[in-house]
């Protein structure tokens, strides 16, 4: 469905009547599809909420530019569309920012956290610097080379071609803006104050977000486990799906009374 309001036309999908909620962003430029084969699964015994946040997917933005603070609020504005009290929040990549502020200004809303491939920084690097200057130059051809980095698992031929069907919904000044507007974001010296129990989950071979952030991450935020998954790269809800929903099913195996619609 479309969660309509002033400035976007937000794409949200839900599936599943399970007791538990879980509901996941995507990151940077991709959109809650990166969710969808996990979701496929935990469907059976989760209801399971994704949507495609500004400027990726099949979300409209009518804003003149996208904003942190925004994307923060399209995650509210979500949870209170489908009347979700409290849920297991769950992020990719980039996205992990916006869960990390949400958690962290409502932490009554959230039960625990799944973070994969995640990143809590946004300060400036010579290969973010790169990322944005190919988007500009050549969008198309930029996600081609992020998509291949991004999964650099054999016999994946099938996933990268989804993967550069997802990122290629985005455009290059929405891949910009999402990109800038973290650079000044600081949530690492405030995530000691998350207290619900977090999985975060790594790919070995992840050179998008060095395994060594989320190694930091486990020791900066109290009740987290780091799993970490051999020969796989950054996006293991794609190419890794069925170890994603595992590993989440272990983790939250005991009933976390969340209270959906």
């Amino acid at each position: 469905m479309y969660l309509k309001s002033h400035d976007a036309d937000i794409l949200v999908s839900a599936f599943g009547a399970g007791p538990r909620t879980l509901m996941a962003h995507g990151g940077w430029v991709g959109s809650g599809e990166l969710w969808a084969a996990p979701f496929e699964i935990l469907s059976r015994s989760w209801r399971t909420i994704t949507y495609d946040h500004r400027g990726t997917g099949a979300t409209r933005c009518a804003a003149a530019d996208i904003s942190f603070e925004l994307l923060v609020e399209d995650l509210f504005r979500v949870l209170d569309a489908l009347q979700v009290q409290s849920c297991v929040l769950a992020a990719e990549s980039m996205g992990a920012m916006i869960a990390f502020e949400a958690a962290l200004r409502c932490p009554e809303r959230f039960s625990g956290l799944v973070i994969v491939g995640g990143r809590y920084t946004g300060e400036r690097t010579p290969a973010r610097d790169r990322l944005i200057a190919g988007c500009k130059a050549d969008f198309p051809a930029t996600m081609d080379a992020f998509v291949e980095a991004c999964a650099p698992e054999e016999g994946c031929d099938a996933e990268r071609a989804w993967g550069k069907m997802i990122v290629k919904r985005s455009n290059a000044v929405a891949a910009v803006q999402m990109m800038e507007c973290v650079e000044h974001v600081d949530v690492q010296s405030r995530l000691h104050a998350i207290r619900v129990p977090t999985l975060i989950l790594h790919g070995s071979c992840d050179v998008i977000s060095p395994l060594a952030s989320s190694e930091k991450l486990v020791e900066l935020i109290p009740h987290a486990k780091l799993l970490v998954a051999d020969g796989v790269g950054h996006v293991p809800t794609i190419t890794r799906p069925q170890w994603v929903a595992e590993q989440i099913q272990d983790f939250f195996a005991e009933p976390v009374n969340d209270r959906g619609c």
